[in-house]
């Protein structure tokens, strides 16, 4: 499947990519969106398997302050989390083929409620899908090197973005 079909930023934000060059890496990443993360966020993530979209979403989860294991919802679709500040709702959309499907799940509950969204294999659903997210495409560089690519769409997610690069900026120093 392509590219997500949705307009994947404000034509005047250019894209932050990091460069992440481990899963520990990738981890601490997704546990700086976790912790900047507002009630009603869209995480939608896009890339190839293996390239790290669970990974990312077990950061996010420590982020928001859950401490289980966050799986791969691949066979049962969404796995939920409640113990942290907000809940977070993991969405696969993996096995899913039209966006018909998506569209039946029901999910409107869970992308327009008062948790945080993160939705693997988003370009699987991208004309049901909130259309103000955070889109992060993740790329393979290498065995364990990955590119991420985060593009907003909405005033939140580009001040979510400002204050990720400031974060990243201040772990340089």
């Amino acid at each position: 499947m392509g590219p997500l079909q949705v307009t994947r930023t404000d034509k005047k934000v250019k894209p932050l990519q990091i460069v992440s060059n481990s899963p520990e890496q990738t981890r601490k990443i997704g546990m700086k969106l976790g912790e900047l993360a507002a009630s009603g966020d869209v995480i939608l993530l896009v890339g190839p398997l293996g390239a790290g979209k669970t990974c990312l979403t077990q950061g996010i989860a420590r982020g928001l302050g859950i401490h289980e294991y966050t799986a791969s919802p691949s066979f049962v679709l969404v796995r939920e989390y409640h113990q942290g500040k907000l809940p977070l709702y993991h969405i696969d959309l993996y096995r899913l083929d039209r966006v018909e499907e998506v569209a039946q799940l029901g999910l409107d509950d869970y992308l327009y409620g008062d948790g945080v969204c993160v939705v693997e294999w988003a370009d699987k659903g991208s004309s049901v899908l909130p259309e103000e997210h955070l889109l992060i495409e993740l790329q393979v560089v290498s065995p364990l090197k990955r590119k991420l690519s985060f593009m907003p769409k909405g005033t939140r997610y580009m001040k979510m973005l400002w204050k990720l690069k400031v974060m990243k900026q201040g772990d340089k120093k």
